[in-house]
């Protein structure tokens, strides 16, 4: 019996020195840059000769669309479809762009227009298809033409692997889904590797595999919109996106007054109406796409109709800064939201459905 003690004993002292002694599980991280912003691909939970090739093979992959789908650099297949749009002509796109455009349209059906990246030639107009712009206010009376031109992604044809324009006004601008669109892409491409836990970040859209360790989720800040810190934290389940869009990035002040890369399709301006917009996927495909899409459009949703914004691209998980600094959320959001100090003083949680109406009943 005392021999059996003292072996267990050896045993339990074995397996706490090992749990004591244990290296974490390997994290392998590169960073680039595409799309206008920081990428960052950290893989969890494999060894670097297996983890490196999947994230070079995801870098590689956002690489080629930055160079694919840049807006303004001389050469990328959109600058060109954009050209043959502009002079009435029509243009041979493949299978990926074509698909683009598709999800291009869909969202601009989905967000009832707020979401509409056939405006580039507005865009433009603010100064914000340069790598640097300047602080000046765009002529009234173009901005005023390409509005009445009423350019949207409804005039643009696909057939047979050619893409027309029945509008010449139209200049399509994927800066406001391909960020998502590649999130989902990098997702399959490392799923394709063998990894199941990673995170991907494009300049401020996540999106989560597995976990970051046995029991230990994926934790991303939420950027305060006007100090260089984290104002909250959420953690992220296997799958689930986070979406920001915001007026903190790409911006320009004049006279006091800022305006942001975020041009609103109904009136043609680049006025910061909320300093940003966060939402969160949990469910369904594209979760990178759907997060990244609906940024935009509960950008421009009018406070009322959030909820039902949110819900056109299955989400019911959001967050609003608005120009004065004050925060809605919905209900499940507040749920998922870990506040850091100083926490926001004002805050207004917005109820379910099923919450308001049984709040109705009741009264």
């Amino acid at each position: 019996m005392q021999r059996l003690m003292h072996t267990a004993l050896a045993v339990m002292l074995a397996l706490l020195l090992a749990a004591c002694t244990a290296s974490p599980p390997p994290r392998y991280q590169q960073e680039s840059y595409v799309f206008g912003t920081r990428v960052e691909v950290t893989v969890a939970g494999l060894p670097t000769e297996q983890a490196a090739p999947a994230v070079a093979a995801v870098l590689a992959d956002l690489d080629r669309l930055h160079r694919k789908l840049h807006a303004w650099q001389p050469g990328s297949d959109l600058v060109r479809l954009n050209q043959a749009f502009a002079s009435g002509q029509q243009a041979a796109v493949d299978a990926e762009m074509t698909e683009l455009l598709q999800l291009a349209q869909d969202g601009e059906q989905r967000s009832q227009g707020r979401f509409n990246p056939a405006i580039g030639q507005l865009i433009q107009l603010w100064g914000f298809h340069a790598d640097r712009y300047a602080a000046r206010l765009p002529d009234e009376q173009a901005r005023q033409a390409l509005l009445a031109a009423a350019p949207s992604m409804t005039d643009v044809e696909l057939a047979d692997g050619q893409a027309r324009s029945r509008n010449r006004a139209v200049a399509v601008d994927l800066g406001g889904l391909a960020k998502g669109w590649a999130l989902d892409r990098s997702a399959a491409i490392l799923r394709e590797h063998g990894v199941r836990q990673a995170l991907v970040n494009i300049g401020g859209n996540v999106l989560a595999l597995g976990e970051k360790a046995p029991g230990e989720p994926w934790r991303v800040g939420l950027q305060h919109p006007r100090e260089p810190r984290a104002m909250a934290v959420i953690a992220l389940r296997d799958g689930e996106a986070l979406g920001t869009s915001g007026d903190y990035q790409r911006f320009f002040e004049v006279d006091g007054r800022r305006y942001c890369h975020l041009v609103n399709p109904a009136d043609g301006t680049a006025d910061c109406r909320r300093e940003a917009v966060s939402v969160l996927v949990n469910t369904g495909e594209r979760p990178g796409l759907r997060s990244d899409v609906a940024t935009k459009s509960l950008y421009f949703a009018p406070a009322a109709d959030l909820t039902r914004s949110a819900a056109a691209f299955g989400i019911g998980d959001f967050l609003l800064v608005d120009g004065e600094g004050r925060i809605t959320l919905s209900e499940s959001m507040a749920r998922r939201v870990h506040w850091l100090d100083p926490a926001p003083a004002r805050v207004t949680v917005l109820p379910t459905e099923k919450t308001r109406l049984a709040g109705e009943r009741a009264g």
